[in-house]
């Protein structure tokens, strides 16, 4: 996966609550196991209106947050169902972080298995970064995650906290794969011995 270092991106805001997966990529989308193609189904439900056109309040419909990168939530954002899909889609849409007052357990463990970034950030912070966004056009953030910090336009730092270990692996772009493979000269080594130990066990 792609490493996450620094993000300088645009914002938009989803002032809603309890974001769930289902929302997020609703499930006719999850069909396929591939992760592009997916922001077409992003927020499907919550773009369009009752009778299928586009719903221009929506911040996917706006002009001013076309190429956002980073994305403001609020309370238990990514709750529902366990769908990777969720953060695939995101991901296909262009946005990089998430920065909400909480998560869902599953969905943000999903993040850091697919090289997103989600921020916990207390309410104070979180609603005078809406009110920003919702105010200036083009306001973006710079999320620099070895430093654990956000640089706004203003001049002002918040720090964040996240697991060392997640750290770790998004500056080194590294899932569960990754990782793994880190160790494959260890694991040849072990199948050459397990071939000589007991060969009736890679037979056929």
């Amino acid at each position: 996966m792609d490493p996450f270092t620094t993000v300088t991106g645009l914002v938009a805001s989803l002032d809603r609550l309890n974001v769930d997966t289902d929302q997020i990529i609703p499930k006719q989308y999850l069909k396929t196991i591939k992760r592009t193609g997916l922001k077409e189904g992003l927020f499907y439900d919550w773009r369009h209106t009752s009778d299928g056109s586009l719903d221009p309040t929506f911040f996917m419909n706006q002009p001013r947050f076309s190429g956002t990168s980073i994305l403001l939530g609020r309370d238990n954002f990514g709750c529902g169902s366990s769908r990777e899909h969720a953060p695939w889609a995101l991901l296909d849409y262009g946005i990089r972080c998430v920065i909400a007052p909480s998560f869902a357990d599953i969905f943000y463990n999903n993040c850091f298995q697919n090289g997103m970034l989600p921020i916990v950030l207390p309410d104070g912070d979180i609603n005078a970064l809406f009110d920003t966004v919702t105010a200036t056009e083009g306001y973006q953030l710079t999320v620099n995650l070895d430093a654990q910090s956000i640089s706004t336009p203003e001049g002002n730092v918040l720090q964040f906290t996240i697991d060392p270990f997640r750290k770790s692996c998004l500056l080194n772009g590294l899932d569960t794969i990754g990782l793994t493979l880190q160790h494959e000269g260890d694991i040849a080594a072990y199948e050459a011995k397990q071939k000589l130990a007991a060969p009736w066990l890679f037979s056929g």
